[in-house]
């Protein structure tokens, strides 16, 4: 059992299990939803001998928090917070948070923040979310981030005139630390590139990128341009600050508040090392439960023990979302990588999108410049077919621009075939 490895190795299993059993009693008694839901499974806090009782319980998807919301709600909850996803694998998801969850989230990120050498009060620049999440619950927010030095640039429109005004501001602000969407600072980076703007000696320690899955190409101009190593993090809104990656390259699970398993199709907990869809537990949720989240990601555990000595337990890969798949028309499951990289080595391409309507269709977008050669479109159909099936159609659209998700993300590759029914 996956979860068994995790604690194992690290000197906070006692305290994860102490943890799980509390926050498990505290969900029973005053949580409607899983009130009677234990009851129906005969299901008790007095039944969990080890961590891997987890398991007994299902699975909780987003369907489940939509149609559940208010039954989820602990009945002594107080100050609850309304939240909600970006909705960009579909229809958002509202959720609600506790105080104990905020104070929990924002300790891990600045302990991984740490590792790094940067600290609260650093001037940091945060490119982030659209002006839609720029609204009433974010107002706070921003007051918090004015006191803390952090100044947000709203990364859902990022124009040729918009970059260089970010690029203008990074150069003023002189920030210890950059965060934000992998797609976004790479966005900047590459401009930055092209017109021969030095940013590598502003004294920026660090680029923090979570929210997509990060592709080397994006590490390595980020990592060009601005000088500095890139520190990816893995966690949302829902399923909490999961793991974060140490200067050695590791990603750690924290630990304290967040127990993963990973999943196959079926909803069996997979062994270390398989690849299968992130399920999270949080800890810290009591008074609106993430219990066995399905987060839709997909991923691999890992038992091997960093370098670093911090003694958390590590998430092996990200893979990137469900629909960061394609299906073949064979049925073979692909990684979006498969069709990226034919793309990404085209002259003249500067942004695209891979959107798969059926296992018989799937439609390109290109944004290209001068140097895009006509003939390439040869190139893309034969090498996509030879990959998805010879009577796969392949349509490519040449389009000025391509639209973010609402929340301000860029998802290179979408499908809208269900893996699991592979």
């Amino acid at each position: 059992m996956a979860l068994f490895y995790i604690f194992h190795s690290i000197t906070s299993s006692f305290y994860a299990k102490f943890s799980f059993a509390k926050s498990i009693n505290d969900v029973q008694q005053h949580v409607p939803y899983y009130r009677q839901l234990f009851q129906r499974l005969n299901f008790s806090v007095e039944s969990i001998k080890s961590l891997q009782d987890l398991s007994r319980l299902p699975l909780t998807s987003k369907t489940i928090i939509r149609q559940q919301t208010e039954q989820l709600k602990a009945d002594d909850a107080v100050g609850l917070a309304r939240f909600n996803t970006g909705g960009s694998s579909g229809e958002p998801l509202v959720f609600y948070i506790g105080k104990k969850r905020v104070s929990h989230d924002v300790a891990a990120k600045w302990r991984a923040t740490r590792w790094w050498g940067v600290d609260i009060g650093d001037p940091e620049i945060v490119i982030w979310g659209s002006p839609i999440e720029l609204g009433a619950q974010d107002k706070v927010r921003l007051i918090r981030d004015k006191l803390l030095r952090t100044q947000l640039l709203p990364a859902f429109e990022m124009s040729e005139e918009k970059v260089a005004g970010f690029i203008r501001q990074i150069q003023q602000v002189r920030p210890k630390m950059l965060f934000g969407y992998p797609s976004a600072l790479a966005h900047i980076a590459k401009q930055a590139d092209k017109n021969n703007q030095k940013l590598d000696d502003l004294g920026i320690k660090v680029a923090f990128v979570t929210s997509e899955r990060l592709y080397d190409y994006q590490r390595d101009i980020i990592e060009k341009v601005f000088g500095c190593p890139v520190a990816n993090g893995y966690g949302g809104r829902d399923a909490g600050f999961i793991a974060h990656q140490c200067p050695q390259g590791k990603m750690h699970i924290t630990a304290e508040d967040i127990l993963v398993e990973i999943i196959d199709k079926d909803g069996r907990v997979l062994p270390m090392g398989e690849s299968g869809e992130i399920v999270v537990t949080h800890l810290a949720t009591r008074d609106f439960p993430f219990i066995r989240y399905r987060t839709g990601d997909v991923g691999v555990l890992s038992d091997e023990v960093c370098e670093c000595g911090r003694g958390l337990p590590v998430l092996k890969e990200i893979q990137g979302r469900t629909s960061d798949f394609i299906v073949a028309q064979d049925g073979t499951v692909l990684h979006g990588l498969a069709l990226i990289y034919v793309l990404r080595d085209l002259e003249g391409i500067e942004e695209f999108k891979i959107i798969q309507h059926s296992k018989d269709k799937t439609e390109v977008q290109l944004v290209t410049n001068e140097h895009y050669l006509p003939e390439s479109e040869k190139q893309i159909r034969d090498t996509f077919k030879a990959r998805l099936g010879q009577t796969v159609k392949i349509e490519i659209h040449r389009v000025a621009n391509i639209e973010k998700e609402k929340s301000g993300k860029f998802r290179y590759v979408v499908s809208h075939v269900d893996i699991d029914k592979q």
